[in-house]
Protein backbone atom coordinates (compact mmCIF):
# COMPACT_ATOMS: atom_id res chain seq x y z
CA UNK A 1 0.00 0.00 0.00
CA UNK A 2 2.42 2.46 0.41
CA UNK A 3 4.30 2.10 -2.61
CA UNK A 4 1.40 2.38 -4.30
CA UNK A 5 1.00 5.74 -1.90
CA UNK A 6 4.58 6.61 -3.01
CA UNK A 7 3.97 5.78 -6.95
CA UNK A 8 0.64 8.06 -6.90
CA UNK A 9 2.31 10.65 -5.28
CA UNK A 10 4.48 11.00 -7.39
CA UNK A 11 2.40 10.29 -11.09
CA UNK A 12 0.47 13.63 -9.19
CA UNK A 13 3.41 15.46 -8.55
CA UNK A 14 4.76 15.10 -12.58
CA UNK A 15 1.43 16.15 -13.64
CA UNK A 16 1.31 19.09 -11.61
CA UNK A 17 5.02 19.72 -12.81
CA UNK A 18 3.57 19.03 -16.35
CA UNK A 19 0.68 21.77 -15.93
CA UNK A 20 2.59 23.84 -14.18
CA UNK A 21 4.90 24.60 -17.41
CA UNK A 22 1.71 24.40 -19.30
CA UNK A 23 -0.36 27.02 -17.92
CA UNK A 24 2.14 29.46 -16.32
CA UNK A 25 2.13 32.09 -19.56
CA UNK A 26 -1.34 32.56 -19.01
CA UNK A 27 -1.42 36.21 -17.46
CA UNK A 28 2.00 35.97 -16.85
CA UNK A 29 3.83 39.25 -17.29
CA UNK A 30 7.64 39.79 -15.76
CA UNK A 31 7.41 39.48 -11.93
CA UNK A 32 3.57 38.28 -11.99
CA UNK A 33 2.43 35.17 -12.72
CA UNK A 34 -1.01 33.88 -10.82
CA UNK A 35 -1.49 30.71 -11.95
CA UNK A 36 2.46 29.62 -10.62
CA UNK A 37 0.76 30.29 -7.50
CA UNK A 38 -2.59 28.22 -8.10
CA UNK A 39 -0.06 25.04 -8.85
CA UNK A 40 1.80 25.71 -5.46
CA UNK A 41 -1.43 25.82 -3.67
CA UNK A 42 -3.35 22.53 -5.15
CA UNK A 43 0.21 20.54 -4.69
CA UNK A 44 0.57 21.83 -1.10
CA UNK A 45 -3.03 21.03 -0.33
CA UNK A 46 -2.40 17.44 -1.95
CA UNK A 47 0.97 16.55 -1.53
CA UNK A 48 2.30 18.50 1.45
CA UNK A 49 4.89 21.49 2.03
CA UNK A 50 8.01 19.51 1.09
CA UNK A 51 6.44 17.77 -2.35
CA UNK A 52 4.84 21.27 -3.10
CA UNK A 53 8.52 22.95 -2.64
CA UNK A 54 9.90 20.34 -5.11
CA UNK A 55 7.07 20.92 -7.54
CA UNK A 56 7.70 24.84 -7.28
CA UNK A 57 11.76 24.25 -7.69
CA UNK A 58 11.07 22.02 -10.54
CA UNK A 59 8.97 23.77 -12.91
CA UNK A 60 11.17 27.08 -12.05
CA UNK A 61 14.08 25.55 -12.98
CA UNK A 62 12.51 24.44 -16.27
CA UNK A 63 10.97 27.77 -17.14
CA UNK A 64 14.48 29.32 -16.86
CA UNK A 65 16.15 26.54 -18.92
CA UNK A 66 13.25 26.30 -22.00
CA UNK A 67 11.06 29.66 -21.29
CA UNK A 68 14.00 32.57 -20.30
CA UNK A 69 12.30 33.36 -17.54
CA UNK A 70 14.67 35.15 -14.92
CA UNK A 71 15.43 33.92 -11.90
CA UNK A 72 11.98 35.44 -10.77
CA UNK A 73 10.63 31.82 -11.61
CA UNK A 74 12.07 30.41 -8.41
CA UNK A 75 12.05 33.43 -5.92
CA UNK A 76 8.86 33.88 -6.68
CA UNK A 77 7.75 30.75 -6.37
CA UNK A 78 9.54 28.36 -3.70
CA UNK A 79 8.48 30.56 -0.58
CA UNK A 80 5.21 30.62 -0.89
CA UNK A 81 5.13 27.01 -2.10
CA UNK A 82 6.55 25.97 1.13
CA UNK A 83 4.78 27.89 3.20
CA UNK A 84 1.48 27.29 1.63
CA UNK A 85 1.64 23.56 2.38
CA UNK A 86 2.85 24.45 6.18
CA UNK A 87 0.30 26.81 6.77
CA UNK A 88 -2.59 24.43 5.66
CA UNK A 89 -0.92 21.70 7.87
CA UNK A 90 -0.72 23.61 11.02
CA UNK A 91 -4.28 25.01 10.46
CA UNK A 92 -5.18 20.99 10.02
CA UNK A 93 -6.42 21.42 6.64
CA UNK A 94 -8.15 25.05 6.45
CA UNK A 95 -7.65 25.94 2.81
CA UNK A 96 -7.84 29.82 3.40
CA UNK A 97 -4.82 29.18 5.23
CA UNK A 98 -3.14 27.01 2.22
CA UNK A 99 -3.92 30.41 0.10
CA UNK A 100 -2.51 32.82 3.02
CA UNK A 101 0.96 31.03 3.55
CA UNK A 102 1.35 31.65 -0.31
CA UNK A 103 0.33 34.98 -0.03
CA UNK A 104 2.93 35.64 2.78
CA UNK A 105 5.71 33.39 1.21
CA UNK A 106 5.40 34.77 -2.58
CA UNK A 107 3.97 38.32 -1.89
CA UNK A 108 6.46 39.31 1.10
CA UNK A 109 9.10 37.32 1.29
CA UNK A 110 9.49 36.37 -2.18
CA UNK A 111 8.95 39.58 -3.80
CA UNK A 112 11.64 40.96 -1.26
CA UNK A 113 14.53 38.12 -1.71
CA UNK A 114 14.13 38.67 -5.82
CA UNK A 115 15.40 42.53 -5.52
CA UNK A 116 19.18 41.42 -4.90
CA UNK A 117 18.74 38.42 -6.94
CA UNK A 118 17.50 40.59 -9.71
CA UNK A 119 19.50 43.71 -8.42
CA UNK A 120 23.31 42.46 -8.09
CA UNK A 121 23.47 38.64 -9.64
CA UNK A 122 21.56 39.89 -13.21
CA UNK A 123 22.46 42.96 -12.74
CA UNK A 124 18.97 45.02 -13.40
CA UNK A 125 18.92 48.70 -12.81
CA UNK A 126 16.23 50.76 -11.36
CA UNK A 127 15.22 48.40 -8.34
CA UNK A 128 14.22 48.75 -4.55
CA UNK A 129 13.81 46.39 -1.98
CA UNK A 130 10.29 46.33 -2.31
CA UNK A 131 9.63 46.82 -6.10
CA UNK A 132 8.12 43.17 -6.47
CA UNK A 133 5.28 43.81 -3.67
CA UNK A 134 2.78 44.90 -5.61
CA UNK A 135 2.82 42.28 -8.49
CA UNK A 136 3.74 39.37 -6.62
CA UNK A 137 1.34 40.32 -4.03
CA UNK A 138 -1.35 41.08 -7.06
CA UNK A 139 -0.29 37.92 -8.28
CA UNK A 140 -1.49 35.45 -5.52
CA UNK A 141 -4.43 37.01 -5.10
CA UNK A 142 -5.70 36.26 -8.81
CA UNK A 143 -3.87 32.43 -8.18
CA UNK A 144 -4.92 31.72 -4.76
CA UNK A 145 -8.71 33.25 -5.70
CA UNK A 146 -9.04 30.52 -7.87
CA UNK A 147 -7.30 27.73 -6.14
CA UNK A 148 -9.17 28.33 -3.23
CA UNK A 149 -12.60 28.23 -5.09
CA UNK A 150 -11.94 25.20 -6.83
CA UNK A 151 -10.59 23.35 -3.54
CA UNK A 152 -13.49 24.04 -1.93
CA UNK A 153 -15.31 22.99 -4.48
CA UNK A 154 -13.62 19.49 -4.50
CA UNK A 155 -13.94 19.88 -0.58
CA UNK A 156 -17.90 19.97 -0.54
CA UNK A 157 -18.46 17.53 -2.93
CA UNK A 158 -15.65 15.21 -0.45
CA UNK A 159 -13.19 14.14 -4.17
CA UNK A 160 -10.54 16.48 -2.16
CA UNK A 161 -10.52 14.08 0.95
CA UNK A 162 -10.61 11.12 -1.26
CA UNK A 163 -7.97 12.32 -3.24
CA UNK A 164 -5.94 12.84 -0.21
CA UNK A 165 -6.90 9.30 1.31
CA UNK A 166 -5.15 7.40 -1.79
CA UNK A 167 -2.01 9.35 -2.40
CA UNK A 168 -1.00 11.24 1.47
CA UNK A 169 -0.33 9.91 4.77
CA UNK A 170 -3.02 12.26 6.16
CA UNK A 171 -6.03 13.86 4.68
CA UNK A 172 -7.87 16.52 5.86
CA UNK A 173 -11.64 17.34 5.84
CA UNK A 174 -12.33 21.46 5.81
CA UNK A 175 -15.47 21.68 7.77
CA UNK A 176 -15.14 25.67 7.88
CA UNK A 177 -18.87 27.37 7.18
CA UNK A 178 -19.31 30.11 4.85
CA UNK A 179 -19.41 33.00 7.29
CA UNK A 180 -15.95 31.87 8.61
CA UNK A 181 -14.32 31.10 4.96
CA UNK A 182 -15.67 35.32 4.41
CA UNK A 183 -14.00 36.31 7.17
CA UNK A 184 -10.68 34.33 7.01
CA UNK A 185 -10.44 35.82 2.97
CA UNK A 186 -10.88 39.77 4.61
CA UNK A 187 -8.70 38.50 7.44
CA UNK A 188 -6.09 37.97 4.91
CA UNK A 189 -6.25 41.37 3.27
CA UNK A 190 -5.99 43.11 6.45
CA UNK A 191 -3.10 41.48 7.03
CA UNK A 192 -1.54 41.62 3.99
CA UNK A 193 -2.20 45.90 4.18
CA UNK A 194 -0.81 45.59 7.74
CA UNK A 195 1.85 44.06 6.71
CA UNK A 196 2.74 46.39 3.56
CA UNK A 197 2.15 49.73 6.21
CA UNK A 198 4.22 48.22 8.50
CA UNK A 199 7.11 47.37 5.75
CA UNK A 200 6.58 51.38 4.48
CA UNK A 201 7.30 52.88 7.86
CA UNK A 202 10.42 50.63 8.60
CA UNK A 203 12.05 51.69 4.94
CA UNK A 204 10.47 55.40 5.47
CA UNK A 205 8.69 54.91 2.08
CA UNK A 206 6.21 58.25 1.10
CA UNK A 207 5.60 57.83 -2.32
CA UNK A 208 1.85 57.83 -2.50
CA UNK A 209 1.60 54.50 -4.28
CA UNK A 210 2.81 52.85 -1.96
CA UNK A 211 -0.86 53.80 -0.03
CA UNK A 212 -2.88 53.06 -3.21
CA UNK A 213 -1.55 49.39 -3.24
CA UNK A 214 -2.15 48.63 0.50
CA UNK A 215 -5.35 49.88 -0.06
CA UNK A 216 -6.08 47.79 -3.68
CA UNK A 217 -4.85 45.08 -1.54
CA UNK A 218 -6.95 45.37 1.17
CA UNK A 219 -9.99 46.33 -1.02
CA UNK A 220 -9.25 43.26 -3.44
CA UNK A 221 -9.57 40.74 -0.49
CA UNK A 222 -12.93 42.44 0.32
CA UNK A 223 -14.20 41.90 -3.19
CA UNK A 224 -13.31 37.90 -2.95
CA UNK A 225 -14.48 37.60 0.13
CA UNK A 226 -18.00 39.38 -0.29
CA UNK A 227 -18.13 37.59 -4.27
CA UNK A 228 -17.26 33.79 -2.33
CA UNK A 229 -19.76 34.73 0.22
CA UNK A 230 -22.80 35.48 -2.51
CA UNK A 231 -21.79 32.97 -4.79
CA UNK A 232 -22.34 30.09 -1.83
CA UNK A 233 -24.63 31.80 0.16
CA UNK A 234 -27.92 30.73 -2.32
CA UNK A 235 -26.59 27.12 -2.71
CA UNK A 236 -25.56 26.16 1.27
CA UNK A 237 -26.91 29.30 3.29
CA UNK A 238 -25.28 31.04 6.13
CA UNK A 239 -25.40 28.89 9.33
CA UNK A 240 -23.33 25.78 8.35
CA UNK A 241 -20.33 27.63 10.76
Amino acid sequence: MNNSKRFLRMMVLSMLIALGVVISPILRVEGMCPMAHFINIICSVLLGPWYSLLCATLIGIIRMSFMGIPPLALTGAVFGAFLSGVFYRASNGKIIFAVLGETIGTGIIGAIISYPVMAFIMGKSGLTWLFYVPSFTFATIIGGSIAFMFLKKLSKNGMLKKIQMSIADKSYDDNSGIVSNTASIAAIGVIIYLVIRVLVSVFELTSPIWSYISTTVIIGFSVVAIIYYLVNKSKNGVGND
